[in-house]
Parts: C-alpha cells; structure tokens; sequence
C-alpha cells in the first residue's frame, strides 16, 4: 500500500489553538490521516494518492489561518511512505526474531521496524524507494545469517491462521531417532560392561567410539553446521554456537554422556518447543478466524463464489443460514437472526430486515439475505478487526523492549563469566585443584552448564506470546487493543475519565416534565414543540415526538427554521414558536421570564414571550452504576465525568452514578485542557472513555483513549487505542482485568526464568559432587525445561472470563 505524506513545520501557535487545528483537520480529514506533534510543531498529512495534493495544501493552510493568522506554516518535502510487510516461513525461535529485527534496524538505517515473532510477519514502513526494489534478498540474507531454515515469503495472504500445520524436517527427525538409538545401545552396552568389571577397557572404549561419535554427527550435524555458519557471519552468541561449543568441550574432556545427552535433550526440547509455539500459534489464530474465505454474489442471476477481496461495492452478496457475512452492506432482500458474538464478544443476537446495515464477520442463523455491499473487503468491519488483532504486536510493551535489550547482553556476559570460571576456579577455589583432573576438567564442565544455560528463550518467547495471548482473550470479549502498549499501560491506570453522553448516558432523551409559566396549557405546549420539531433528527426533538401521541397535521405548518442545534422556530397556525434554551431565545429576541431564567431546561416561547419549558433528562446506560463501583473495588483512584451539559444536568447524573468530581458545560477543547491537568496532578496514566466520533482530541491527547459503541463506527476504530465493540462500561472493567492477568502471567514468566537459571548456575561452580551429578541435566531444564512451561503459562492470557 503506497501513501503520500506531506509534512508541516507551525510555528508561533499555542498550546490551545494547537487542540483547535486538530479538531478542525478532525473534521475535515479524519483522525487516522493525520499527526500533530505538539511539542515539535510537525504536522504529518496522509494523502491516498498525489492527485490534489496541491489543492489539499492550500485548504490545509487556509483551516489554520482561520484559527490564528499569526501562525507561521513551513512546507516540507512530500514523501512516498511505504508499507511492506513479508511472512518470515520457519522463523520459530523469538530469540531469532529479536535478532532479525535489531539487525535489520541497524542495516536499513532505523526505519520503522518490526518482526512479530507470533504472526512471524517483518513489517517495515520506509520513503527509501530503492530499499524496497531488493529488500527481499536483503531481508533473506538477514535471516540466513540468524537461522537458514527462514524464508521471506512475500505473499503474506496466506495467513498464520491458514498455515497452522507443525512442519518438522523429516531427514532430521529421521537423523534424531537414528542417533538416539546408536547412542542407547552404546551406553547399555558400556554401562552392562562397566558393571561386570569388563577386564579389557580396550573394547569399552572402541564401543563408546564406536556408537557416540556417529550418534553425535548424527543429532547435532544441522545444529554445528549452523553455529560454523553463524560463525563465519560473525554472530558468535547464537544458541547454537554456544551449544555446540558446551558439547564439543564435553567430548574433549570425556563427559561423553552428558555431551550425547546434552544434544538429545536439546534437539528434544527444540521439537516440543516448536509443537508449544505452533499450538500457541493455532490458539491465537482460533480468536481472529472470523475472516471470511468466499463470498457468493449473484451475476446476471447466477451464483458465483469468489474472494471477498475481489468483490466491489454494489455487488449482490448472497448468504444462507450457518454462513458468514464476508463484507459490510445493506440488506436489500429477506430476513435473518445474525450471530454477531465474533464482534462484540457477546452471545445476544441481531434480527436484520430489508434496509438495515449488516456487518461482515457475523453468521447467519436462519433465514436468507441478499446484501447490497457498500465498503470493499479492504474497508470491511472484518478486515479492521484482524488488522487490528494481528498488528497489535507492532506497538511493543515496555517488557518487550526490555526483554529484547536484555537478551542482547545477558548471553554475552553468560559466555564472559563461562571463560572466567573455566580458567579462573580452579585459582581461587579451596574445592578445585590446580591440575587437569579435579581442577580444569571440572571448571571446564561447569563452564559448559553455563553454556547451556544462557540462551533466554524461555523470556523472550513468552513475553510477546503472553501480550499477544492477552490481546486474543480481549478481542474474545469484544474489546479491541491495538498494541501490547495500551494493555501494559492499563495497568498504570488510575484516573478514568468518562464523557456522560452517549458514554456513562445513552444520549436517548425523554420528557420527564412540561411546566407551564405562562398563558398556555401543558397540552398546548406539547402541541407547539412537536409541531415545531417535525422532521428534525435531533435527539431532543425525537424525545418531544415520542411523548407527543397525537398525528401531525403538516397543513397547519407554514415554516420551519432549524437554527443548527442550537434551537428550532417555526410559523404553526399563524403562531411564532421558539424553542431552545435561554441563550437561543435572547438570539431570537424572545422574553424570559427572570425566576426561570437561570434553569437549563427546554423553553417554548410563543409569539416571542417564553410561555413554558421541557425538563428532558438523558437515560442512565443500564450497568454504568456497577461499572464505576468495579473500577473504585479496582483500585482506580479518582473516576472524573466531564459534560457539556449544565451544572444541574451532570450533578444529577454524577449523584445517580456515584461520581464526586465531574465538569460541566465544556466544549471539546475545555475537555482536552481538563485531561491535560489531570495528567500532571497524578502519577499514573490518565484513561478518557467517549463515543469515539466526536471526542477525538481528548481521545488522542489521553494516555489511553478508549472508545464505546464502536460497532460499525469507522471513526472510533481510527480514533481510539482501545475500541469496545458495543455500548457495555462493563467492557472497561474487563480490559484492566485482562491486563493485570497478562502482566501477572508475564512477571510469572520472568521470576520463574531468572530464578531457576540463577540457581543452577549458582550451584554450578561450588563442586558439590551430589549436586553436579545431576546439574547437567538441571541446565538442560533450565533452558528448554523453562520455555516449554513458559509458552504453556502463555497460553493462559487467551482465556478470559
């Protein structure tokens, strides 16, 4: 996917109208097409094509300008950005991925990088245009330097979810279960020999030669040539290397078994450490395998199953009962109970009928539809979906990138500290002599425990596995995360801000009132205010139509004059009628009787004198109350609702919710001010909760934007860090107990590596005959032992309740 960017340099502006450029590109262009650095002073446009660039420039500049005309805008250079992304086929080692991707940083000069070892893709955003003519082979030069196994596909529709068979190489597995027997039947034979006090040690040892040295070449002839390989490339700290040097010292100093044992119990871990990433793999492709793989569209009266990413918009789509909807459209023909559970993780269905939208990604359950479509696969709910599941490994937890750091340097000391005590112990040590035996030759052993032990994969596979196990188990609950930075961060969290409308209320109004100041009736003003309202979308105008039960007559409407959302006036039987809040009636010149003057109520002047107003309430979203409470039980310090309703308004609503601070009567650029104050009152991460469509500059100027509703919401998919697929609070309480339970599962992971490495390699060098009898075998659990139960305590992430 190729996209245009073109950068801005604003100088001489304010933090304040700062927040009011980006609300107006908001507006304009939408929250994903843009970036507005405030701190720099960069403003980065997207464009789709180059076609009007031009002209987008000239607006771009003109919407500023409006704000301020002492700003200063700099053009920069427009630039091509890049996107390639490639599948890494064989890449089943995280230790590996970590390395393909800092060497790939530091040979394309820094670009914006990433290789996700769970979904095994490089992604690679660039405006280098001649890095990309070979970037393949350079890639794959990369990759044969870390493990020749990889090869970078570059067809990555082929996705891990379609590619989930184990695939073992069968001369290897052949080679491993030759070895492993030649090796057996020499060591019963010496080991029955050895028993029988055997005279002739000639034969013994011709029998250990014999058998260990073809089992040997045998087990570990592909794990030498790749550690010769990387070697001569110039990477010395690979696990193979390291391992083949640890067994190779073995042999030379006659710790025959344990060097034969060592390959075996390697080679035996590495396999079922492949079977528990591939499962890990399966497991989190069962999450996201909504994606539809047909779709059937009628041509010409004739059906025909295609791709879905291959159909175009006003394509008739056909779908029968147990089939999935591929793409997003209009029904045009039938009726059916859709399971729409994929999306919003809840098991309630949805009746759709001729004119109502359907979503891609649900399942028919009875009846037939034909569906007129209206957005492209690419647009599809269900492609932002897995988009968003799969690439949320693109935005690493700080974890992550710790762990990445620390593997690069634990290895290497791991080695200094294995030279240090093969030479040294024996010096320093009343328990070593200095001789060959019981001196050097046990150093040496103990050099090679540390050998096996340094390899970090049990760290640094299943940290990204458990994030990315943490993600599938929300995106299971209809709360979708776009990177394994927001789900850390939530666990940072200790201010939650909610917008009230259409967040903690369902902006559905009623009538809970008609009070009369003046010469009309009750009656007769509900009559005025419906009449005035007719036709009107407006939230308020509905509440006054559905409490109205009489039948409009139009006939007796002579004008209506909608004055934005502000107010409505209107020619109704020969009468004036205004209607809107104080405000609206001075514009309009109406009187307001002074008692009532003050009240944030609804009034309907007649004939220019204010003669009665609405008290008109929003509803309270059923579970917000028990929401708040969970998040207070949470530990969540302050909850803050901010409106921009009246005082009297948001009291009532803070009081039924249980909300003691809240801000009322603030526009959108109040709002990103307030957050911003509480981001500097508390040490913590400050989360804003909104509808997603218009709340996009407090939503991005938050350390977590959360946005609710977003079913079929295109804008609050773009908006938001975290997307709640349906109108639940309830979500919000769940998404921090999934990202306490994933950071507890990955501290888990780290306490558990480090502590079991950290003991056998403490009991290492003390030569304590009971403990090394045995420690070889403890090293080798240490490295593939810990990994196995690493990637398993992972797997825990994705179940969520």
């Amino acid at each position: 996917m190729k996209n245009f960017r073109k950068q801005f340099k604003i100088d001489n502006c304010s933090g304040s109208n700062y927040y009011k450029i980006e609300i107006a590109l908001n507006n304009e262009y939408g929250k994903g097409n843009f970036i507005l650095n405030k701190e720099t002073g960069i403003l980065t446009i997207t464009f789709k094509d180059d076609s009007n660039i031009e002209d987008e420039t000239i607006r771009i500049k003109n919407l500023i300008f409006d704000i301020d005309e002492d700003i200063s805008i700099e053009e920069r250079e427009i630039k091509p950005t890049i996107r390639k992304v490639y599948r890494l086929k064989g890449l089943d080692c995280a230790a590996c991925a970590s390395k393909v991707e800092r060497i790939a940083k530091r040979e394309f000069n820094h670009e914006f990088i990433v290789v996700d070892f769970a979904t095994q893709k490089f992604i690679i955003e660039t405006t280098d245009i001649d890095l990309i003519k070979d970037l393949k082979e350079k890639l794959q030069n990369i990759a044969i330097t870390v493990d020749s196994k990889i090869v970078v596909c570059e067809n990555v529709k082929k996705n891990i979810i379609d590619d989930t068979e184990v695939k073992i190489d069968k001369k290897n597995k052949k080679y491993f279960i030759i070895g492993s027997i030649i090796f057996i039947i020499g060591f019963i034979t010496k080991t029955i020999l050895n028993a029988l006090d055997f005279e002739y040690t000639f034969i013994t040892t011709t029998i250990i030669y014999a058998t260990y040295i073809p089992a040997y070449i045998l087990l570990a002839n592909n794990v030498l040539y790749s550690a010769l390989k990387n070697a001569v490339s110039g990477r010395i700290f690979d696990e193979k290397f390291l391992m083949s040097i640890a067994t190779i010292t073995a042999l030379l100093i006659k710790y025959y078994d344990e060097a034969i044992l060592v390959m075996i119990f390697y080679k035996l871990g590495e396999l079922c450490q492949q079977y528990a990433v591939n499962y890990s793999r399966r497991s989190i492709a069962s999450l996201i395998n909504i994606k539809p793989k047909k779709a059937t569209i009628e041509v010409n009266g004739e059906k025909i199953e295609v791709d879905p990413e291959e159909v175009v918009v006003n394509d008739i789509l056909i779908v029968n009962p147990g089939e999935r909807v591929a793409l997003d459209g209009e029904v045009i023909s039938g009726s059916a109970s859709l399971d729409v559970s994929a999306l919003t993780g809840e098991s309630l269905e949805k009746n759709v009928q001729v004119k109502d939208e359907v979503l891609s990604g649900s399942i028919c359950n009875d009846g037939n539809l034909k569906i007129r479509v209206t957005k492209v696969y690419e647009d599809s709910m269900v492609s932002k979906i897995l988009n968003m599941v799969e690439n949320a490994s693109t935005l690493k937890a700080k974890s992550e990138n710790f762990i990445s750091k620390f593997a690069k340097y634990y290895t290497p000391i791991i080695v200094i500290l294995a030279s240090i005590i093969a030479i040294v112990m024996p010096f320093i040590s009343s328990k070593y002599e200095i001789a060959w035996e019981g001196g050097f030759k046990d150093s040496l052993r103990v050099a090679m425990i540390f050998l096996v032990i340094s390899c970090p994969c049990a760290l640094v596979i299943s940290i990204p596995l458990g994030f990315f196990g943490g993600i599938g188990g929300a995106s299971k609950q209809g709360i979708l995360i776009k990177g394994s930075n927001y789900l850390e961060a939530l666990n940072s969290v200790d201010t939650v801000v909610f917008d009230k409308t259409g967040t903690l209320t369902k902006g559905v109004f009623q009538v809970k009132k008609i009070v009369s100041i003046g010469k009309c009736s009750e009656e007769e003003l509900l009559y005025y205010a419906a009449y005035a309202e007719t036709g009107s979308s407006h939230p308020i105008a509905k509440a006054i139509l559905s409490f109205y039960e009489g039948i409009i007559d139009s006939s007796k409407i002579e004008a209506i004059n909608p004055v934005s959302n502000r107010g409505v006036s209107a020619i109704i039987d020969g009468v004036r009628v205004d209607i809107g809040r104080v405000d609206y009636l001075k514009l309009v010149k109406a009187k307001v009787n002074d008692t009532v003057k003050h009240l944030p109520n609804l009034f309907v002047a007649i004939d220019g004198k204010a003669e009665g107003y609405f008290v008109i309430e929003d509803v309270v979203k059923p579970g917000s109350k028990e929401a708040i409470d969970d998040l207070k039980k949470m530990g969540i310090d302050k909850v803050v609702m901010i409106t921009g309703d009246s005082e009297k308004i948001a009291n009532k609503v803070a009081s039924k919710l249980g909300i003691n601070e809240y801000y009322s009567e603030m526009n959108p650029i109040d709002k990103v001010n307030k957050v911003e104050e509480l981001k500097k009152e508390t040490k913590g991460k400050v989360a804003f909760v909104g509808d997603g469509v218009n709340d996009a500059p407090v939503l991005s100027g938050a350390d977590i934007g959360i946005a609710m509703g977003a079913l079929g919401s295109d804008a609050a998919i773009e908006v938001a860090d975290i997307v709640l697929m349906t109108d639940e609070i309830s979500k919000i309480p769940t998404a921090i107990k999934i990202a306490k339970k994933t950071r507890r599962i990955v501290v888990e992971n780290i306490i558990l590596a480090l502590f079991v490495k950290a003991i056998v390699l403490i009991l290492a060098p003390l030569n304590i005959a009971s403990v090394n009898a045995f420690l070889i075998y403890e090293a080798i659990f240490a490295d593939v032992g810990v990994s196995l139960i690493a990637i398993l305590n992972s797997l825990r992430a994705m179940k969520s309740k």
